[in-house]
């Protein structure tokens, strides 16, 4: 089990990223699979974001075009939506606890790890460095290889 960041679909969907033929494949591959895998609505709202964003992206896509990969992604076979449920008060409390110098723009990941530790999610497939502050994580960089054993 393991959730997969903004990044990996960014890359992923996005032909003109240096990144996108390995991020490209193992989303192909994940999506075929039975075993779970997971996003969260913040991911998919981030991804919505920047896929849309003429600053971010060269050539960004239309809205209804962003939106369509995100449903393209939600029908495949493993993939669940993490959402918090009773505890997530407790469990962020806990997280933003352990963490003194949690701040700013650093909170959006937070939310993404918070989900993931009040569902027992530990693994993350990422190229954002900040998730290595949340010590409960493994982070996989799909650029070390690390993704290729998911």
């Amino acid at each position: 089990m393991f959730l997969v960041d903004t990044n990996v679909l960014l890359y992923a969907a996005n032909v003109d990223s240096p990144m996108h033929d390995r991020c490209s494949s193992l989303v192909a591959e994940w999506r075929s699979r039975h075993e779970a895998w997971f996003l969260t609505w913040s991911v998919c709202y981030e991804f919505l974001r920047v896929a849309t964003h003429p600053r971010i992206l060269e050539r960004p896509w239309d809205r209804r075009s962003a939106w369509r990969y995100i449903q393209a992604l939600m029908v495949s076979r493993g993939l669940a939506v993490l959402a918090e449920t009773d505890r997530h008060a407790a469990v962020a409390r806990a997280v933003i606890d352990e963490l003194p110098a949690l701040q700013g723009n650093l909170f959006h990941d937070a939310h993404i790890a918070i989900l993931m530790r009040e569902h027992g999610i530990r693994r993350i497939v990422t190229n954002d460095s900040d998730f290595h502050r949340f010590g409960f994580l493994e982070v996989i960089d799909p650029f070390a290889g690390g993704a290729a054993h998911l």
